[in-house]
């Protein structure tokens, strides 16, 4: 069985690059994005971050808003308090598009999950993201995670309460 095909049953994944190689980092990364985000939305921060590698340079955009975040501190106080941020979650990524070209490939998804976040109950967090990864020392790092729950979409006029910060 190909990479490919055992990632299949858990994630849809269309592919846009041309050579084999490029396929295969692309479904590589898909797989490797949703055992770090299975394991997040669990609770577990640790394995998430022995799974996910950051750039020095990442930015996180998170799907709550507010500033972008410069960095991934992996300390072990840090890792806690993400941790426990996120709590008896379950994760499926549809990768809806997948750009590869040298040493940077992009992952636009789906991500749906259902988990307690923030102390809150569970529910459903269904999540448009952009992960952009970029390969250093032959190994990829991510670089970028945009994250928002436009999902289902919202109008005009709630988009632009939004905008100015209502």
């Amino acid at each position: 069985m190909t990479r490919r095909q055992a990632l299949a049953g858990a994630a849809a994944v269309t592919v846009s690059a041309h050579d084999a190689t490029a396929n295969e980092n692309i479904a590589d990364l898909a797989a490797r994005s949703t055992r770090a985000y299975t394991a997040l939305m669990k609770g577990d921060a640790v394995t998430y971050a022995a799974i996910m590698k950051h750039t020095q340079d990442f930015t996180l955009m998170q799907p709550f808003g507010g500033k972008v975040v410069h960095g991934f501190e992996a300390s072990p106080e840090h890792l806690a308090r993400l941790g426990g941020f996120f709590k008896n979650g379950d994760f499926k990524q549809e990768v809806i598009q997948s750009i590869s070209s040298g040493d940077v490939a992009v992952l636009v998804t789906i991500e749906h999950q259902s988990v307690e976040v923030g102390g809150l109950a569970q529910q459903e967090w269904p999540l448009r993201v952009t992960l952009v990864f970029r390969r250093e020392g032959g190994e990829w790092l991510l670089a970028h995670r945009h994250a928002d729950p436009l999902v289902h979409g919202i109008s005009v006029e709630q988009a632009a309460a939004l905008a100015r910060g209502r």
